[in-house]
């Protein structure tokens, strides 16, 4: 009979894994075909594709103020009307299109108010089984709307009436061999004597470029503008974010830093209903997702106006405008920004500017997370693997919290010891609660047991964990790692689940070296965790389930050997 049950359970257990499997791979065919075709501007080095090039909205003139003239352009028109490319001398759609290249970078840039449209980056996989497939992080086509503007807005500016339109060299440009930095230059000409070039310069395995213009007043007035900086984006999902709805979802939104307060988040329901405007000194503006971000970073010498909003055609908009520049006739003069678009690498930014590393947000508890991060950078470069290293990491800090969780496993395995006398008490003193807390009490100290021990030092212990956990989860560095055997990307959930199962039946087993807890409900929730926890821990990233694993196994050894010595110690014979 207990085989007959014994083969039912494990014929279900087959057919569930079974069904989970095919309902995974289901999901992940029905969820790639509803996403929306994304019509890419950069489809190899002939630049062939440009030609489906989806027109930008057309902007209305700019709100200037007649004081500090530092108001952003208004929000773009709805789509139905006449759009800026039938007019100006920057042509059909595939002729306003300039697309540039270097080591780490592919981005397509818009004649039509110089903005990014689109910003591939090569270092990184859109997926791990297409190399051939850049991920694209800045997009405009029917998946999403996501952009990098800038301009002169002001009383002469260049883009106050409508976005300039500007003409370039080339319609390809690409960083050569041996060749460290790449200038693209985009002119334009205007009728009173005022001559632009807006130049992008690109270098050699960085993610940041520098956006400047320069302007040549050769007018008989005098010519006054102000540089915005602006990224626009829909309110699209994350790319890079679980989807499955059982992990855990990364901010997605805005963020600034002020002097007051180094880091200031806006998600895109709090730039809806509360739009942020305030200036500030030197600074940035970012957009964040998992595991990227865009930013401007505009002179760190001047106070700039900083803002967020959300337009009438529902884009998110964050952005900074600089104090006017102001030319004499005869004079020239430029003014220009920073703008960053790559994974969140928070020593490279680090070096950009203050504070824009927390963009790699651990919470409040980034002070623990921060040394966990350089720790585990530090044994990946000695390892050269991500799995061995959070492996290596999890070792160390157990190590480290070693004598404290003996405190904690001794506390709970004399507690197992007692267990049958605890037992017997509540038995003979069923009816009368009181007698029955003075027996306990007396028990545990002629055994000298707290029966608090066991559950002090872990609390001690949880943020540690808590801040190794979320450094596992921002961690970039961990998208599209490998690890060994089937596990090929530690940002993604086990293809198998085996680590989740692995860690379920660890909970399971330190369980039973556990003592059960006296309420007979308690106990069967208790039983019921391993379960509910396996189940939880199905989608979450590889590298996060294998964190887990390895702490409980590492756990259950250190219990199993306690609980042992202890059980020995109490089976001697007393002299």
């Amino acid at each position: 009979m207990d085989l007959q049950r014994t083969l039912l359970i494990g014929a279900f257990a087959l057919l569930s894994f079974m069904l989970l499997t095919e309902w995974v791979a289901f999901k992940d065919e029905r969820t790639t075909a509803s996403q929306p075709t994304a019509t890419r501007l950069l489809n190899g080095a002939d630049g062939e594709g440009t030609a489906a090039v989806p027109e930008l909205p057309a902007l209305e003139s700019p709100a200037v103020a007649a004081v500090d003239n530092e108001d952003l352009p208004k929000a773009p028109q709805s789509a139905d009307e006449e759009p800026i490319a039938s007019a100006g001398s920057t042509g059909s759609p595939d002729q306003r299109i300039v697309l540039v290249r270097t080591d780490v970078l592919e981005l397509a840039i818009d004649l039509v108010g110089g903005d990014i449209i689109e910003l591939a980056l090569p270092e990184h996989l859109e997926e791990i089984d297409q190399p051939d497939q850049p991920f694209v992080l800045l997009e405009q086509n029917d998946r999403r709307t996501y952009v990098a503007q800038s301009g002169l807005i002001g009383p002469d500016g260049i883009d106050s009436d409508a976005r300039a339109r500007f003409t370039a060299g080339k319609q390809h440009y690409e960083l050569s061999p041996g060749q460290d930095t790449l200038v693209v230059d985009l002119h334009w000409q205007g009728s009173n004597g005022i001559d632009v070039s807006k130049r992008f310069t690109l270098r050699r395995g960085d993610y940041l470029m520098d956006v400047s213009y320069i302007i040549d007043n050769r007018s008989s007035e005098r010519w006054q503008g102000n540089l915005f900086g602006q990224i626009k984006r829909d309110s699209s999902e994350d790319p890079t974010s679980d989807s499955s709805g059982m992990g855990l979802q990364p901010f997605l939104g805005a963020a600034i830093t002020q002097p007051d307060e180094r880091f200031t988040k806006f998600s895109f329901k709090d730039m809806r209903e509360d739009p942020f405007r305030k200036q500030l000194p030197g600074g940035w503006i970012a957009m964040i997702q998992h595991y990227f971000l865009s930013a401007w970073i505009p002179n760190p010498d001047q106070s700039h106006t900083y803002s967020t909003r959300v337009t009438s055609s529902g884009f998110n908009i964050a952005g900074f405008t600089s104090p006017a520049l102001v030319l004499d006739p005869g004079q020239q003069g430029s003014v220009g920004a920073s703008f960053y678009a790559g994974p969140k690498d928070q020593y490279r930014l680090q070096e950009i500017s203050p504070y824009l590393e927390l963009s790699v947000d651990y919470g409040w508890l980034w002070w623990i997370a921060q040394p966990l991060f350089w720790l585990l950078t530090k044994i990946q470069s000695l390892v050269g693997n991500w799995g061995v290293a959070i492996i290596a990491l999890t070792v160390l800090i157990k190590t480290a919290f070693f004598k404290l969780s003996a405190t904690s496993y001794r506390s709970m395995a004399n507690m197992r010891r007692v267990a049958p006398k605890m037992q017997d008490i509540r038995e003979q003193h069923a009816d009368d609660k009181t007698k029955q807390s003075q027996a306990m009490m007396e028990l545990y100290k002629k055994e000298k047991i707290n029966p608090m021990g066991g559950c002090l030092p872990i609390l001690v212990q949880m943020p540690v964990f808590i801040a190794l956990y979320w450094v596992l989860m921002e961690s970039v560095e961990l998208r599209h790692a490998p690890f060994a055997l089937w596990i090929d990307d530690l940002s993604v959930m086990d293809p198998y689940f085996v680590l989740p199962l692995m860690m379920g039946a660890s909970m399971w087993f330190m369980q039973k070296l556990n003592p059960p807890p006296p309420d007979p409900m308690q106990a069967k929730i208790m039983q019921w965790l391993p379960v509910i926890f396996t189940f939880f821990f199905l989608w979450f990233p590889a590298g996060l389930v294998l964190y887990w694993v390895v702490n409980n196994l590492l756990s259950m050894a250190q219990q199993y050997l306690i609980t042992k010595q202890i059980e020995k110690g109490a089976a001697k014979p007393r002299a």
